[in-house]
């Protein structure tokens, strides 16, 4: 007999979705979920015990929604139904709605595992509903700190919650980020780490945005052997001795090709194989290798791994390629100083910089935007030929340009979202255009170019 209150918080779930859509006020990622909950407080873990094969969660700063979007698009083509909540909507009602989406009345799911990118701070909230197979840390940078705070609050909230983690559940984690490795490096069940294994991909020395630098137990600064981006590298404490783990899945004889991606050997505890893909700079190798990692440990053959990094292709506004005006362009999300400064090095190996920086402070992004001198504009003095500024705090980004040394006459201020598209557009002259847009400002960049038949709903990507 099916259970009333369950089919009653579907129902209402559906509806509220499909009348989103319909009124075209988005894509009814989050409210459905809202809806559900005050029909039936437990619908997600209810819905998600239902999974035959589970659930995935992947949660960090950055690469969330690149890394379970690859997970997905890997267990696909090993024949397994992802039920995701593709759009990024990450919070407990996300989650909630992207499992409405995919059940029937009754509450049967229309899939097979549960693939879910989970906020950062709202992983204390979730993990016990979702009761997942594996969790894939990413890695902790500082971001949204009005929201957040420091990453070393993250990094207690995610130990107190991993504590009671079923020894059966895998962690997968950042060999290469010291704070995250050691969270993860506490977990007593099947623990898998990842890195790279190639000094090609270094920098030399820390940035001054480096963020985990100071090593947890004793507070002494690492010493790097190398150092990937932000405190990302091959680290050790010289007092307690305290290191990186080996990986076991990592990157080895990197060839980075900038925007057109990477290609390496993905070293693993069953072989080897080499792989391309088309998502660029090094911090997107972290993600290959996460999700490779964790589809190994649901059972995914390696060349299933290797033909689903090679066959997948960029999220909504994470290197996603778009026409402006009939123009090339690429759209590169940029919310955080490490993924800022990664964006701009993958930028600046192209010829001819003409880009469009947009800011915002709303929620989503964060309010405080003290984050942007701490990125390292200063890489566009002299190397920028042209540079249009927008978004509510665009008069912030060009003083910060001015004070990284960037020439005025190359630049353009305009606050106007759309205007400064086709500002943007014009200035290219055949070569090609990078957007880099904080979120709520890439979220309504893609809304014009929408409009515009450029793109679709980031729900329909």
């Amino acid at each position: 007999m099916p259970d009333l209150r369950l089919a009653a918080a579907i129902t209402a779930g559906k509806a509220v979705a499909a009348l989103s859509r319909a009124l075209g006020a988005g894509g009814g990622t989050t409210m459905p979920g809202r809806v559900a909950r005050r029909f039936a407080p437990d619908v997600t873990a209810r819905l998600a015990r239902a999974l035959r094969h589970g659930t995935i969660i992947v949660t960090g700063t950055n690469g969330k929604t690149t890394t379970s979007r690859l997970v997905s698009h890997i267990l696909g083509i090993a024949g397994l139904i992802s039920v995701h909540n593709r759009a990024g909507a990450n919070l407990a009602a996300g989650i909630a709605a992207a499992l409405v989406q995919h059940s029937t009345i009754r509450g049967e799911p229309r899939g097979d595992v549960g693939v879910f990118e989970v906020d950062e701070a709202t992983l204390p909230l979730v993990h016990e509903a979702l009761r997942p197979r594996a969790i894939v840390l990413t890695n902790l940078f500082r971001d949204q700190l009005d929201r957040y705070g420091e990453i070393d609050i993250i990094a207690g909230r995610w130990r107190a919650a991993l504590g009671g983690l079923d020894r059966s559940a895998a962690l997968v984690f950042n060999a290469d980020d010291p704070l995250v490795s050691e969270v993860g490096t506490q977990h007593p069940g099947v623990r898998l780490a990842f890195g790279i294994e190639d000094d090609s991909c270094g920098l030399g020395t820390l940035e001054h945005s480096a963020d985990a630098r100071y090593c947890y137990r004793c507070g002494v600064p690492y010493h790097y052997a190398t150092v990937y981006f932000g405190h990302m590298g091959v680290y050790r404490c010289p007092q307690c001795g305290t290191s990186r783990p080996i990986p076991l899945v990592s990157a080895r004889e990197v060839t980075n090709r900038g925007l057109e991606g990477t290609a390496f050997l993905l070293s693993t505890t069953q072989g080897s194989v080499h792989v391309s893909t088309t998502l660029p700079g090094v911090y997107n190798i972290h993600n290959v290798l996460a999700a490779s990692a964790c589809c190994l440990h649901l059972g995914v053959a390696l060349e299933t791994i290797a033909r689903g990094i090679g066959t997948f292709t960029p999220a909504f506004g994470r290197a996603e390629q778009v026409r402006v005006n009939g123009r090339a362009a690429v759209l590169l999300l940029a919310k955080n100083p490490a993924g800022f400064n990664e964006v701009l090095r993958t930028m600046l190996r192209a010829e001819g910089t003409v880009a469009l920086i947009a800011i915002n402070d709303l929620t989503a992004d964060g309010r405080d935007i003290s984050w942007l001198w701490d990125v390292d504009f200063e890489m566009l003095a002299g190397r920028a030929d042209r540079l249009v500024v927008s978004g509510i705090r665009a008069e912030d980004m060009a003083l910060r340009l001015k004070y990284a040394g960037v020439d005025p006459s190359v630049m353009t201020v305009e606050k106007d979202l759309a205007r400064a598209l086709d500002a943007a557009a014009g200035a290219s002259n055949g070569r090609p255009l990078y957007i880099l847009p904080t979120y709520t400002a890439m979220l309504q960049l893609r809304k014009i170019l929408q409009r515009r038949g450029a793109v679709r709903g980031f729900w329909e990507d």
